[in-house]
């Protein structure tokens, strides 16, 4: 039912934290599978993916813009899950992603999601953490939040631009706020 794409910049670590987080929903038949999209040829990421039984994809360019356009591309699902390395979803989030997407199909309207935004309770508040909690409440999610979306409304809305600065946020701003949902889950970022 879902394909998730998570870009990695070719850092085990938080790959290796996104990749345990999915576990459960990979057992409960919901993820039908996880591309692990690099750029940096150094093949860290694809023995990663190899291990973990994920696709690798690699890809030209050095945007997040590309990385998340080239997983999108060769993901086979009807639903797109894009996460960031490094995020953890809170428990529930399996649930609370299946309701969603039944609740999108019978009503037959275009909606994107996101995850709830949570600090990890391990990292120093810096002043730039502080500057990013204020953009979330003024214009709105974030690419760390992750995105999901019906692989047929992402093609409608031409996807994520490869070349663009930004094109999380300006794929969430082409959502607008009426066509997207914060869910209750919490995504955390490690790393």
């Amino acid at each position: 039912m879902l394909s998730v794409i998570i870009p990695t910049e070719g850092v085990e670590q938080t790959a290796v934290a996104t990749l345990a987080a999915l576990v459960p929903g990979a057992a409960a038949g919901v993820i039908r599978e996880v591309l692990l999209v690099d750029g940096t040829r150094n093949g860290v990421i694809e023995r990663v993916a190899d291990v973990a039984g994920c696709r690798f994809v690699g890809f030209e360019g050095s945007s997040q813009g590309a990385a998340l356009a080239a997983g999108a591309l060769q993901a086979r699902s009807p639903w797109l899950m894009f996460l960031p390395a490094g995020a953890v979803l809170e428990t529930g989030w399996i649930e609370e992603t299946t309701q969603f997407i039944q609740a999108v199909a019978t009503s037959g309207r275009d909606r994107a999601a996101v995850f709830r935004y949570a600090r990890s309770p391990y990292a120093d508040t810096g002043l730039r953490d502080i500057l990013r909690a204020v953009v979330r409440r003024v214009i709105g999610p974030l690419g760390d939040q992750g995105l999901l979306i019906a692989r047929d409304h992402y093609d409608r809305i031409g996807g994520y631009p490869p070349q663009a600065r930004r094109s999380e946020a300006r794929l969430l701003r082409r959502l607008g706020r009426s066509s997207r949902t914060v869910l209750r889950s919490q995504i955390v970022m490690v790393g």
